[in-house]
């Protein structure tokens, strides 16, 4: 009997994943008197090596962790998302 050359079901787009949905939700939280825009960056997303604020520490492509940046700062949102800083997970709560 000949081999099925059925081609394996097409992988849904990265953007329809449900994990990406949920990796990607952000939230506001309130550090010293500032209020924060933080989301979350799955090890899957991670793609790039980055420096930690709180440690020093590098984080490493691959490694989950968060994505801060002042949502009530007087320059404006634009400004404040290109000021957003990379932080490890452990090193934001205890910031």
């Amino acid at each position: 009997m000949p081999r099925s050359r059925r081609r394996p079901p097409a992988r849904p787009e990265a953007d329809d994943s449900f994990e990406r949905l949920l990796a990607g939700w952000k939230r506001s939280e309130i550090r010293r008197g500032n209020e924060w825009t933080v989301q979350p960056v799955s090890s899957a997303q991670a793609q790039k090596d980055y420096v930690c604020p709180g440690c020093a520490q590098p984080i490493v492509a691959g490694t989950a962790h968060l994505v801060a940046w002042r949502a009530d700062g007087v320059l404006g949102d634009a400004a404040d998302l290109a000021a957003r800083r990379h932080w490890h997970t452990h090193c934001w709560r205890i910031a």
